[in-house]
């Protein structure tokens, strides 16, 4: 049965064709003959009672500088859709926060993927903190004198913004290090969030695996390399992708918060594991099923839609 879906997302004329997994998503969605509605978030709104969102319908193509046609900008009402897509990249912000708040209102009677309170519950590096037997060490702090003092129990330590994305602002610091007074009072004139401390895994030179799970089963994984002289493997700032499997430790992880994952709602998920631990579960708008699709053939994207076409099936 078709569906009518709206794709809330940062502005769909910029994606990347070859690497944008929302763009894949809508892709598929038109190719199982659902239709399209793209909006950005600072285009949602309520409205005595309604959300409304002004945007315009889109048809996609795989073909570069051409990837997208527009129909008129109309304001629609969400409640006339079918499935709304939470799909703009973070920082994870009160605005981010606050759009979760305003799609409550319609979900689940339109079904809103991932499901907004479980996002807006489930922050990407401290939704790992609900499983410690599968994670590094990890401090949640502000405190500079408690950083220091689990610096020297783990020797070397990556530290990251609580709420950033695409490897921004992550830093490896070695014992010797003499920044991390400096780097903190940088961070704190920045905002009042505490940082995310963890032991350094030095196998990250090795990859850093994203996991894609789909309504909590793992359906593939690829590896992402670093390059020379980073410590960050993320695509956004130069980590190469490569083809690789999943290890029995990984299908261990997978196992132990699949099922959370599912009850929660969070139906595309990517999980991010290096040398068997894992460091973060990405939630918000998570990536890598096109290069999945090329380094394996798994059409991640039609067993997204599965998922979803199944739970809208069981709603009627």
């Amino acid at each position: 049965m078709p569906l009518k879906v709206a794709l809330q997302m940062d502005p769909i004329e910029n994606v990347s064709i070859s690497a944008d997994s929302t763009f894949r998503l809508g892709l598929e969605a038109e190719a199982r003959g659902h239709s399209l509605f793209q909006y950005t978030p600072d285009r949602l709104i309520f409205d005595e009672g309604r959300l409304l969102a002004r945007g315009r319908d889109v048809t996609l193509r795989r073909e570069q500088g051409n990837h997208v046609s527009f129909g008129e900008w109309r304001t629609a009402e969400l409640t006339e859709f079918d499935v709304v897509w939470l799909r703009q990249d973070p920082p994870f912000d009160m605005g981010y926060v606050t759009t979760t708040h305003l799609l409550d209102r319609i979900h689940p009677k339109v079904l809103v993927v991932n499901d907004p309170f479980w996002v807006r519950n489930s922050p990407e590096k401290l939704f790992v903190l609900d499983f410690p037997d599968l994670t590094p060490p990890t401090m949640i702090a502000r405190d500079v004198e408690a950083i220091r003092a689990f610096r020297q129990r783990h020797d070397e330590i990556i530290i990251k913004p609580l709420y950033g994305n695409g490897g921004a602002g992550v830093f490896h610091l070695p014992q010797a290090d003499a920044n991390l007074s400096a780097l903190l009072e940088l961070f704190g004139g920045i905002n009042r969030e505490p940082v995310i401390v963890q032991k350094y895994l030095p196998a990250v030179v090795k990859g850093d695996k994203r996991v894609i799970l789909v309504d909590g089963e793992p359906v593939g994984a690829i590896n992402r390399i670093p390059a020379q002289g980073e410590a960050r493997s993320n695509m956004h700032v130069g980590g190469r992708p490569e083809k690789v499997g999943l290890t029995e430790r990984e299908r261990e992880i997978c196992a132990t918060i699949g099922p959370v994952l599912r009850e929660k709602g969070l139906i595309f998920v990517g999980i991010d594991v290096i040398d068997g631990w894992l460091t973060e579960i990405n939630v918000t708008s998570p990536t890598g099923i096109q290069e999945l699709e090329r380094f394996d053939g798994i059409n991640a994207a039609a067993l997204i839609w599965e998922a979803i076409e199944r739970r809208r099936a069981a709603q009627g």
